[in-house]
């Protein structure tokens, strides 16, 4: 059996304070659930192109792709498995609201992912990734 895969981008961002951008997802995969921004790569797109549109479409802000951190593989749609390729960013311009499939956009601290986390509220592996990354403490 072929298993179809979809490459996809997710970007790291933090503020001047240390806070780490999430969006709360508003359609499955994840629909409900936070997690950092990202999308699919679209046919002829950079990693960083798709990064930069992706995040500008869920938030409003304009960021500079950064170097990978590291790719995870997820579950997605009719048994098609996500790579995604994760990257720092920094946001250069605009201002944070939540768009197109994010049902919400914020700046949480440690603390409050941890509380996030400890409601079932994340997707699957983040903090994880995240933690062994270095992003998280």
């Amino acid at each position: 059996m072929v298993v179809r895969r979809i490459q996809c981008v997710g970007a790291v961002i933090k503020d001047e304070a240390g806070r780490l951008l999430l969006i709360k997802r508003g359609h499955e995969p994840g629909a409900g659930l936070w997690s950092i921004p990202g999308g699919r790569i679209e046919p002829g797109e950079s990693d960083a192109n798709a990064l930069i549109r992706e995040v500008l479409e869920e938030t409003g802000l304009a960021v500079a792709a950064g170097r990978l951190l590291g790719v995870v593989h997820r579950p997605g749609l009719a048994g098609a498995v996500l790579d995604i390729s994760d990257y720092l960013a920094v946001v250069t311009g605009g201002g944070l609201a939540a768009g197109d499939d994010a049902a919400d956009a914020r700046w949480v601290t440690p603390a409050q992912m941890a509380g996030l986390e400890a409601r079932g509220a994340l997707t699957s592996g983040l903090t994880e990734a995240l933690t062994a990354w270095g992003v998280l403490p």
